[in-house]
């Protein structure tokens, strides 16, 4: 009952941020306008963050009464250096979200203020450890914005009405409930990826999806050294893995690459939001195929993949003659097609991937039997029994895009040269036009994953010779037969039927000649 409870009381809070959010664009374009929400919740965590680990600090010591929204600037600033080398960044009191706020309606210059406390904040990183991951945080909430509206009084007073909707938005900085603003951080990316279709899917992998993914890359582990993404979006696919094991499940943290710069700071400020610290992630901005963070590899390769890289996009290929002998991509004697880069992340979360590791990575049908250099590539993946299964998940599960995708799982340390086929293409429920993962279907797929054991029409282990002979093609369709859901119709059956059904309309026609017979004679 608790836990009902529990769920309506998000699903009513969800449903109040959507609705102050939406108010808030007004006329701006709603994926256009995420950034103003969502850096503004940002802005409001970070200030209620460090203000409550101030606060609780003065409290543990004595001082029931302080509050540190309400010191000065210049008795703060003496906490400045440990706070920037414990928490990463620091904020002056004056500059704490609630204190510009209360002072925003009067504030001719709201949108100068703002610009300079978000540069405030960056700075106060600068040569500190954290200095990366704080760096350009904000560049994507332009103040100065002709979005805002045409003059600076017409800006200002909308941002004093995205503060005051920020404000309401019931979250609250509670050490218990420290996903309280990661939860609505997600939810608001998920509506905002679902309206803007297309372009929203490239940023946002579904929440369910997300989980299938990881439970599948996490098997029984209870704990890993690390996870990573290298398309990752705004990051929550990341954040599955603290979800599930906790963030003490994840020794080393959580790293990824991101090629769009909004993204790239959106995933970011996800990761605060979910109140992993800095030292617990990194995220390198860039193109991971061409000109990979190879600083994510100084330690060790990486027990976790889970990704979800943009379909066939276009990349270097074979016009970039060092890729060919680039070590990621070298082993497969062939790259992937310039127009379709998605077996280049393949082979590029292979080679980063740990001996004991797992990449689950969700992949486009076409590499799955398309010929050419694609179908040499799944050679080398077969050949070297790197391929632990096939999934083939339903169609209309992601934003903007009905197409129904499959999840390559790769395994560097496999013994039974044999690859499981799963067709979950039936495990889903109809939610208005889109189709979603229940945890029932997870747990149906994760189960079968798990056991690796044949289940009519839905599961297939098969020898990896049988995929050589089918040139290999890794198509689940090929190995796992649907059920026939036809009516079964006993032949003999139907045919005596059929003879009673003739015989009686024989019967029924002596009786109509008979009948008009009589009748005729009776004319006469």
């Amino acid at each position: 009952m608790a836990d009902n409870r529990k769920e309506q009381e998000r699903a009513e809070l969800h449903r109040a941020i959507w609705n102050i959010a939406n108010d808030l664009r007004g006329s701006v374009d709603g994926w256009d306008f995420k950034q103003y929400v969502l850096g503004m919740l940002f802005y409001r965590y970070i200030s209620e963050n460090i203000t409550a680990y101030i606060n609780t600090g003065e409290h543990e010591t004595g001082d029931a009464s302080f509050d540190y929204a309400q010191l000065s600037d210049e008795l703060a600033e003496e906490a400045r250096a440990d706070l920037v080398e414990t928490k990463g960044f620091f904020i002056l009191p004056s500059e704490l979200f609630e204190n510009v706020l209360a002072n925003a309606p009067d504030d001719e210059n709201l949108n100068e203020t703002l610009e300079s406390v978000f540069k405030s904040i960056e700075a106060s990183a600068q040569g500190a450890a954290s200095e990366v991951d704080f760096k350009g945080l904000f560049d994507d909430i332009d103040v100065n914005s002709n979005k805002l509206g045409p003059t600076v009084a017409k800006r200002n007073e909308r941002l004093v009405k995205l503060m005051n909707g920020v404000a309401q938005m019931n979250l609250s900085y509670n050490g218990n409930e420290i996903d309280a603003f990661g939860d609505a951080y997600e939810f608001l990316m998920g509506m905002y990826a679902g309206n803007a279709g297309k372009s929203g899917g490239e940023f946002f992998t579904p929440q369910e999806v997300s989980e299938l993914l990881t439970r599948i890359a996490l098997g029984n582990k209870k704990e890993v050294n690390k996870v990573y993404d290298p398309a990752c979006g705004s990051g929550s696919l990341l954040l599955q893995s603290a979800k599930i094991l906790g963030r003490d499940g994840v020794r080393q943290g959580f790293f990824g690459q991101e090629i769009n710069i909004t993204t790239y700071n959106l995933c970011r400020i996800n990761m605060f939001l979910h109140d992993i610290g800095y030292d617990k992630f990194s995220i390198g901005h860039g193109d991971t195929l061409t000109d990979p963070f190879d600083a994510h590899l100084d330690n060790e390769p990486f027990e976790i993949i889970v990704s979800n890289p943009p379909y066939s996009i276009k990349w270097e290929g074979d016009a970039n003659p060092l890729l060919i002998n680039d070590p990621r991509f070298a082993p497969a004697g062939v790259l992937a097609p310039k127009s379709k880069a998605d077996l280049a992340f393949i082979m590029h979360s292979l080679s980063w991937l740990a001996p004991s590791g797992t990449a689950a990575i969700v992949c486009f049908p076409g590499i799955l039997y398309r010929g050419g250099a694609e179908q040499k590539i799944r050679q080398y993946l077969i050949d070297n029994d790197f391929i632990d299964c096939i999934i083939q998940l339903p169609d209309n599960l992601f934003f903007g895009t009905s197409i129904a995708t499959c999840i390559m799982v790769l395994k560097r340390n496999k013994s039974d040269n044999s690859t499981l086929f799963i067709d979950a293409s039936k495990e889903f429920i109809k939610v208005t036009n889109s189709n979603k993962l229940t945890p029932d279907n997870i747990k149906n797929v994760f189960d079968a994953y798990m056991s690796r054991q044949n289940i009519d029409h839905f599961a297939q282990l098969v020898p990896n010779s049988k995929i050589a002979e089918e040139d290999y093609n890794l198509s689940v369709s090929t190995y796992v037969v649907q059920k026939d859901t036809r009516e079964v119709v006993d032949i003999i059956k139907l045919n005596a039927e059929i003879e009673k059904i003739v015989a009686r309309e024989d019967v029924l026609r002596r009786e109509i000649a008979a009948i008009i017979a009589e009748i005729e004679g009776a004319k006469a």
